[in-house]
């Protein structure tokens, strides 16, 4: 019997079952953390993407969250100036994914599967790493997920008509820096693929970071518990039924929840 989504909400706001180590990224060549459960072989693992000027530790705690899942997560540190270039961060982001599936990770041999790797982001880290999904070559990704999204140069939605892998949107409600209706709408309707849109409620496009940082001055928005716990299921869910093969999380990703409405999914490929 299929479990209701408020439940399964619920499971997923918590902490998943696995002790979690965490480890330096510089190790394999790219300044950032990575964080894996203890033990394991042939674990998905997922890219995330940091927003504009916002260094990786404010966003430990979605990190830890989904290597608490049994899913490993690396976040690179790099185009962390004013200025990025999104095609580099892109390029990044690739290569971080192809770091982790050909090392051992951890005293205990932990390893990646390469054909079970995803790409997350948020703000134009979001938009990197769709540029980075829709980037020829190896490795392949199979499922992206982003959070408050903002456009990139090139531009993220021009690179999604091209994606045919499952995505998941999560716009901001009250978003002034990357507003949902002109931003996260632009790039899920763009999807080749099979794709689902909400927008968190009450939610700022900072929401999802932890902890104070001096940008906070400059870029509107704060930390908001709730939203993070809102995002940490829902990415949680996501990756977990694409890219860990766990289809008992399938009903969160179907239904509305409180807070974070469906407003817009198709399923397959678009019509061109």
């Amino acid at each position: 019997m299929a479990r209701k989504p408020k439940a399964l909400l619920e499971e997923l706001t918590y902490p998943g079952p696995h002790d979690v180590l965490r480890g330096d990224l510089a190790l394999v060549g790219t300044p950032g953390m990575v964080f894996a459960p203890r033990e394991g072989l042939n674990l998905p693992a997922v890219a995330f993407g940091h927003g504009w000027l916002q260094p990786v530790h404010r966003y430990r705690g979605l990190l830890r969250h989904l290597a608490s899942w049994g899913i490993v997560t690396a976040a690179p540190a790099t185009q962390l100036g004013p200025f990025p270039s999104h095609r580099i961060f892109a390029a990044n982001l690739r290569d971080t994914l192809d770091a982790v599936t050909k090392v051992r990770l951890g005293r205990n041999g932990i390893s990646v599967d390469p054909v079970r790797l995803g790409l997350a982001g948020h703000s134009t880290g979001a938009g990197s790493a769709v540029l980075a999904a829709a980037a020829d070559g190896a490795p392949e990704v199979r499922a992206v997920a982003t959070v408050a999204p903002a456009q990139t140069v090139p531009s993220a939605s021009e690179a999604a008509k091209g994606l045919r892998m499952p995505s998941l949107h999560l716009a901001a409600e009250n978003d002034l820096v990357a507003p949902p209706t002109g931003h996260a709408k632009a790039i899920a309707h763009a999807w080749g693929g099979p794709v689902q849109l909400r927008t968190i409620e009450k939610s700022t496009h900072l929401s999802v970071t932890e902890g104070f940082h001096w940008t906070q001055l400059l870029v509107q928005g704060k930390p908001h518990y709730g939203t993070q716990r809102l995002v940490y299921a829902l990415l949680t869910a996501f990756f977990l039924t694409h890219l860990g093969g766990k289809k008992e999380y399938q009903p969160l990703l179907d239904n509305d929840v409180k807070r974070a409405p469906i407003d817009f999914e198709r399923e397959g490929a678009s019509a061109r």
